[in-house]
């Protein structure tokens, strides 16, 4: 005959009974709480070594290129009689040009001008290719294929060409107005090339950012806080502001960071065939250029301001890797 199974004794030890610590739940509770997008992504970040030594590289550059040229005892265009052509030594660690300029400080103002030119012309296609990303993806329809035929059409626009086109006819307009317009006159020292740049890189390169924000626009716009959004009244120039393009923020980070190095290398290979900066301006490019005359008796006018521009791209492109996986995990392969 079988036994009834709730007739069976159970043994009850007395830990099983006794009250439960006040702090039981304090160690699971710090575990399993929500950390926030923010801090889950710095985690990510600290976690990728390669990406955590190249900022650390981008912040010594920065320093390197900001503060350094506050502390040479020399100016980027000064000459050093008696000092032309030296070689690195203790009061020259990189030595001098065939005009006694200091080269240390002629690559620490270089690395300037690169940074600078990486950070503003990032900043000119967030502006544009997030606005017309987002507009485009939010409405859709026959004026987002208009809008993105046009994004096809200035993809297939050689943009080395429509610099040297753009530098060529704003030349002489823009020479005639800082000489004239005294608001202007501190734009002598960067030349026609360089604004050229920014003019192409804010009418071009926003092209690949509005293709991702759009991207992103098309998935969002169908979430539920968009539609509840849009039934309490908020018009499209807020659901942009407030809703698609905060929630694109990641995107927009990594893509502005990988776009940074692109600029860096435009500028200095522009200003290496003579495009760029005016003289006795300093740039990366402009340095490696002045340096090929005597590049087999001083290879070191070269090796330096190649290193720096070398250091600068691959710290750029390493860390933008590892904040774009660590902003948005899932687009790590």
């Amino acid at each position: 005959m079988k036994k009834n199974p709730l007739s069976l004794q159970i043994k009850i030890d007395a830990d099983d009974i006794k009250p439960l610590d006040k702090d039981i739940f304090l160690k699971d509770t710090e575990e399993t709480s929500d950390v926030g997008f923010w801090k889950a992504s710095w985690k990510r970040l600290r976690g990728n070594k390669i990406a955590m030594a190249a900022m650390f590289v981008i912040i010594a550059l920065i320093i390197f290129a900001i503060i350094g040229p506050m502390l040479s005892p020399y100016k980027y265009d000064q000459q050093l009689r008696g000092s032309e052509g030296l070689l690195p030594c203790f009061a020259h660690p990189f030595g001098t040009d065939r005009l006694g300029r200091d080269l240390l400080v002629r690559c620490m103002v270089g690395a300037r001008i690169s940074l600078a030119v990486g950070v503003i012309s990032a900043v000119i296609v967030l502006i544009i290719g997030s606005i017309y990303g987002a507009i485009s993806g939010l409405i859709g329809g026959k004026l987002d294929t208009i809008m993105m035929r046009i994004v096809d059409v200035i993809y297939s626009v050689p943009e080395i060409l429509l610099i040297v086109v753009i530098k060529l006819v704003i030349d002489d307009p823009l020479t005639k107005l800082m000489d004239t317009v005294e608001f202007f006159r501190p734009l002598q020292k960067i030349g026609a090339g360089l604004i050229a740049i920014f003019i192409v890189y804010g009418s071009m390169y926003w092209v690949g950012m509005s293709r991702i924000v759009r991207g992103q626009v098309l998935q969002l716009k169908e979430m539920e806080y968009v539609t509840a959004a849009t039934a309490l009244g908020a018009g499209k120039g807020r659901l942009i502001r407030h809703h698609l393009l905060p929630n694109c923020i990641g995107q927009l980070i990594a893509t502005v960071m990988m776009q940074i190095p692109s600029a860096i290398f435009t500028e200095a290979f522009l200003s290496f065939l003579g495009i760029g900066v005016n003289a006795p301006m300093a740039s990366l490019g402009s340095l490696t250029s002045e340096a090929m005359d005597s590049v087999f008796s001083k290879p070191y006018r070269l090796i330096f301001p190649a290193l720096l521009i070398s250091l600068i791209i691959l710290s750029f492109n390493l860390f933008g890797d590892g904040l774009r996986d660590a902003l948005d995990p899932k687009m790590k392969k």
